[in-house]
């Protein structure tokens, strides 16, 4: 007789829950098929939430590694409740595995004919397999795939990428450099600087009028730092006709600015590229270097 298996408020990577399950497995327990089930359950649940928390940008103020942290504890309580009332996969996964016990339990090695676990493919070690799965690939890293880059980061490529690649060819800095810092001046699009008239300025990397700029320009409130202090004024900032024209002088800008000899002369490293923007004077935001290099790190070096 096995005992009852109660992972209902526990993932089942827990070492202690897998060893349970694994025991009450070797015996063709139903419990067991209906447990780990119900943890499968729980992992996709957990991995359509982190793909939700990824597909949102998340820039804020309060934003850390720490509040990932509890984010992603938040997140894998509450998939394990979700799946506890039922979305109607650990059915499904019980049915179909069913008939692997049922087959074992005969003396067989293989699946009954025509039957669900044979369509889709189950084998008699499925189940012991799930479980060792479950073991070596934690909620939290198992939809961590760099296929499955957050919507956001998706689009904003498909839209800059062609001008990025030609930036890079004119300056050897790494598109996807250029893209982090375009991300970060605009919030992934999201704070384009338009015209009073709500007209696209194009200006992704929130240049400014000066310097000679004798080209269009908007006025818009913007975030200068003053001795580490917040302050928000008006300024002018240059304007262009399409986002290939902002590329290009944004790109004469660091390859003609002998401010920026650092940034080109360390156009291949990450950090050495932010802090070389930073040291330069590109940005007043004390963390803007740490910001440019999470962005290019975690979003677009995957």
């Amino acid at each position: 007789m096995v005992n009852r298996i109660d992972t209902s408020n526990n993932f089942a990577a827990d070492i202690k829950d897998i060893g349970k399950l694994r025991q009450a497995a070797k015996q063709n327990s139903p419990e067991a098929l209906t447990a780990t089930a119900k943890q499968f359950e729980a992992l996709f649940m957990n991995m359509v939430l982190k793909s939700m928390r990824e597909a949102t940008p998340q820039e804020g103020l309060f934003d850390s590694q720490q509040s990932k942290m509890y984010t992603s504890m938040f997140d894998q309580q509450l998939s394990q409740t979700m799946a506890s009332r039922g979305v109607g996969l650990a059915d499904v996964l019980t049915r179909q595995l069913s008939t692997v016990v049922d087959a074992q339990k005969d003396g067989k090695d293989g699946l009954k004919p025509g039957s669900p676990a044979e369509a889709a493919g189950f084998s008699r070690q499925d189940l012991n397999t799930a479980l060792g799965v479950m073991q070596i690939a934690p909620p939290a890293e198992a939809a961590r795939t760099s296929s499955n880059k957050p919507a956001h980061v998706r689009a904003f490529q498909d839209k800059l990428g062609a001008a990025a690649e030609d930036a890079s060819r004119a300056t050897g800095i790494p598109a996807k450099f250029m893209l982090g810092q375009a991300a970060l001046e605009s919030g992934w699009g999201r704070r384009e600087i338009k015209g009073a008239d709500g007209t696209n300025s194009f200006n992704v990397f929130g240049i400014k009028a000066t310097g000679g700029w004798t080209g269009k320009v908007v006025e818009t409130a913007t975030t200068e730092y003053v001795n580490g202090v917040p302050r928000t004024r008006v300024e002018k900032f240059r304007a262009y006709d399409s986002y290939a024209d902002a590329f290009k002088d944004y790109a004469r800008l660091l390859t003609n600015n002998p401010r920026y000899e650092a940034v080109i002369a360390n156009a291949k490293d990450i950090t050495g590229f932010a802090q070389g923007l930073q040291k330069a004077g590109y940005a007043t935001d004390p963390h803007y270097a740490a910001k440019l290099t999470r962005i290019i790190k975690q979003s677009l070096s995957v």
